[in-house]
């Protein structure tokens, strides 16, 4: 590339992302400097102007791709300059360009190709003829001046030979002129349809697909479920699936843009060779790019949907320190009931048989569950919702009513994942000697103490809060969950002394490994008592923790800071502060209202600004405070245990499980997610659920109608009297957006009926606790 052209990709990233230019570039510095996104949000407000965790990673992403382009511009120019053909028109419309795609447009007549019926033809010597082609001369005759190119030796046995020759080199010119497409790609992503039909095998077989077997709709409208469905229908070769345009209408547009001549006698050999360029050479690469487009923004709608799902699933309201009975249900194999303590620390477990077919068991089962019980004292009962979960409630509250015990809380708890966690290896590395259904009660208890740091041991794709997770780009899904989870773990803070290896990993700045050598240090020297002990950490340097420090609470340590988010190379300026105000640090810290007197603007200087002073007083009023809410308890109907149970017009209270782009899906206590459709989710119109819903969200429901063949349930979060009939469906709305099914829950010991847990739906009932 010329010397004179020096790339800054700030102008673009500013009108692009609509953030400040000194902004961007102190982000653009602090990343190139090894800084984490939490560290930058938090402690760099000053710097970056308090852009936060998205903004950045806005920055990140859209820097990134620019740099990229900007090399693969580079080499474009490059390539073009060693055939001897840039010339300073082509140079200009090169650097003009904004999109890889324009660029690769340009790019096609000079890129390295295989042999095409053009090169072919070249070889032949027919590139004169067909340069009388593209002239559209009045004058000459296609069939005449044909004749002179007959020839033996190159293989042109004809006339007709040689035009069909002069033809493909003409298409071929046609199909790589950048401009006619830009001006195809635009017919199919403004005017094309989206076509699905059956395939012939599959006609008179009743399937999943079955709304897509004559389907059709916009490219531009299909909204990300729909087309992930479609998809989905063809890769199982249910569907054929194609783009439609009006073909006849695209040829005759890029005729007037190569300006053909009806009056030219070379006019029906140039229409020709138009007509084969676009529908032999354009017409497939470009609906398959249009495709491609249409996948990666399906892709990225479907990813956004379910880090949002992901996002409030991990931020829902923990019950905290108190001791817990967690239950895996069981009929056939027996309930598998755990103790944990207030730190999560396993206690002991009793495996119950709650059949009432066979009454001395289920006696038994009264006897041992209730001497549990007193030995352990949990605050809750927590019970995984899965098959036979409403039977074991109805076990667990007829224990505690029969003992007169009033002051423990039966609790149904999202146990989507559970099974995963237990044959993981990390439950191995936990539990070596337990069971896995032991493990997974272990899990589900511990996930209602607090879901962040339970959820953070499993897969986030196999919690199962997204829309056809399993057919997006995959690294697409899990970079954007491992944001999600990073930004939640780092928000909330971590317990150095409690956590677990795998929620540490998570601290900004940690990682896996550091993870597992924080926790062997605390296991062979006790509890930390300082944030500085963490230096001691082999591997563990000066980097590393002043990216993680500030992330880190340490209860109990001997400066009160430690149990802060007051970042550890603050200490010295609130230290002065409390010596200015002539008080202990230990009374300074917790102490809303000397907090509230502090003259921040008296401690402003070129390295604290006033957004970092500002944070550091909020956390002085209330050192470590969890930025989630309250723990609150739903409740289900006593009299609705499944489907049958459910009748029209019966109101309901339910748990947001999962939002899609059609609606939302409910938890009513039936094993059976409802699909509230966005239609029916407010009096007012709603474009987007996540406008009005979001998982964990307690609302009420009316049932609107109740299918037992297909298992579905509709649902309305209207009042009574504004909705009409039941709202029909559109194509793939309500079907699982992991399997294309419906919402299943998870059967005994996690076997598979039907889809299972952890590829779609799942419950959350971290609502509320109110003691």
């Amino acid at each position: 590339m010329s010397e004179e052209i020096k790339f800054d990709p700030i102008p673009q990233l500013v009108t692009e992302l609509s953030l400040p230019a000194r902004g961007i570039v102190a982000v653009i510095e602090l990343l190139g400097e090894g800084n984490t996104v939490p560290f930058i949000a938090r402690y760099r407000k000053e710097v970056t102007g308090a852009l936060d965790e998205v903004q950045i990673r806005a920055i990140q992403e859209r820097h990134t791709y620019l740099v990229e382009f900007e090399k693969r511009r580079e080499a474009v120019l490059k390539s073009i300059e060693e055939q001897g053909k840039l010339t300073d028109e082509l140079r200009k419309k090169i650097l003009e360009c904004t999109t890889k795609t324009a660029l690769e447009d340009i790019y096609l007549p000079y890129k390295p190709k295989r042999r095409t019926r053009a090169i072919i033809a070249r070889e032949k010597g027919l590139q004169p003829l067909a340069d009388l082609i593209l002239a559209q001369s009045r004058d000459g005759s296609p069939e005449i001046d044909a004749a002179a190119f007959i020839s033996e030796e190159k293989g042109v046995a004809d006339i007709e030979a040689a035009l069909q020759g002069a033809r493909d080199i003409v298409a071929e010119t046609v199909a790589e002129n950048a401009e006619v497409r830009a001006m195809v790609r635009r017919v199919y992503a403004e005017d094309g349809i989206l076509v699905s039909e059956v395939m012939p095998d599959k006609k008179d077989e009743p399937t999943k697909f079955m709304q897509y077997y004559d389907f059709r709709e916009r490219v531009r409208d299909i909204p990300s479920h729909r087309f992930l469905a479609i998809r989905r229908g063809e890769r199982e070769n249910v569907l054929s699936v194609h783009v439609e345009v009006d073909v006849e209408g695209t040829v005759k547009r890029i005729e007037g843009m190569q300006n053909l001549n009806p009056s030219s006698p070379w006019a029906a050999q140039f229409a020709a060779a138009i007509d084969d360029g676009y529908r032999r050479l354009i017409a497939s690469s470009v609906e398959t790019d249009t495709r491609v487009d249409l996948k990666m923004r399906s892709d990225n709608d479907a990813v956004n949907v379910f880090a949002n799902n992901m996002r409030n699933l991990l931020m829902a309201a923990p019950l905290g320190g108190r001791p817990v009975v967690g239950i895996d249900p069981g009929i056939r194999t027996g309930c598998k009931c755990v103790a944990v303590d207030a730190t999560g620390k396993f206690l002991d477990t009793v495996t119950v048989y709650i059949s009432r077919t066979e009454g001395q068991a289920y006696s038994q089962a009264e006897v041992d569950f209730l001497r549990f019980l007193r030995k352990y004292k949990p605050v809750v009962i927590a019970i995984g919702n899965g098959t036979h979960g409403r039977e074991t409630e109805a076990f667990a509250r007829h224990v505690l009513k029969a003992a007169a015990i009033e002051d423990v809380v039966v609790l149904p708890v999202n146990e989507s994942g559970a099974s995963v966690y237990s044959a993981s290896d990390i439950a191995r590395e936990e539990f070596p000697d337990l069971d896995l259904t032991i493990r997974g009660a272990i899990s589900i208890a511990r996930r209602l103490q607090d879901p962040l740091a339970e959820l953070v041991k499993i897969d986030p794709k196999s919690i199962g809060v997204g829309q056809y997770q399993h057919d997006v780009h995959q690294p697409l899904l899990s970079g954007k969950l491992d944001e999600v989870v990073e930004d939640c773990v780092n928000s909330v803070g971590v317990e150095l002394n409690t956590a677990s290896a795998p929620l540490l990993a998570r601290v900004a700045g940690i990682g896996p490994n550091l993870a597992k050598k924080i926790v062997e240090y605390r296991e062979a020297n006790g509890a930390f008592n300082g944030r500085t002990q963490l230096k001691k950490v082999p591997g563990l340097g000066p980097r590393t923790f002043e990216q993680a420090a500030g992330f880190i609470r340490i209860r109990g340590a001997k400066n009160p800071l430690d149990a802060s988010a007051v970042h550890p190379e603050r200490y010295e300026l609130v230290a002065q502060i409390s010596k200015d105000m002539k008080v202990a640090l230990d009374d300074l810290v917790g102490n809303i209202k000397l907090a509230d007197s502090i003259n921040i603007n008296a401690y402003v200087s070129d390295k604290v600004g006033l957004l970092t002073l500002r944070d550091i007083v909020e956390e002085l009023k209330k050192p470590g405070r969890d930025p989630r809410q309250e723990f609150e308890m739903p409740s289900f109907r006593d009299d609705v245990h499944s489907m049958e149970d459910l009748k029209m017009g019966m109101e309901l209270e339910g748990i947001v499980t999962n939002v899609a782009n059609f609606g939302a899906f409910v938890d009513v206590g039936v094993h059976q997610d409802g699909l509230v459709h966005v239609s029916e989710l407010s009096d007012r119109f709603v474009k987007d659920p996540a406008e009005v819903v979001k998982v964990g969200d307690k609302i009420k429901v009316r049932v609107l109608e109740v299918d037992l063949v297909r298992k579905r349930i509709s649902l309305s979060a209207k009042k009574e009297g504004t909705g009409a009939m039941p709202q029909r469906r559109a194509p793939g709305e309500g079907e699982h957006p992991a399997t294309g099914g419906s919402p299943q829950r998870r059967n005994d010991r996690g076997a598979k009926k039907e889809p299972s847990r952890e590829e779609g739906f799942s419950n959350n009932p971290f609502a509320k606790l109110k003691r």
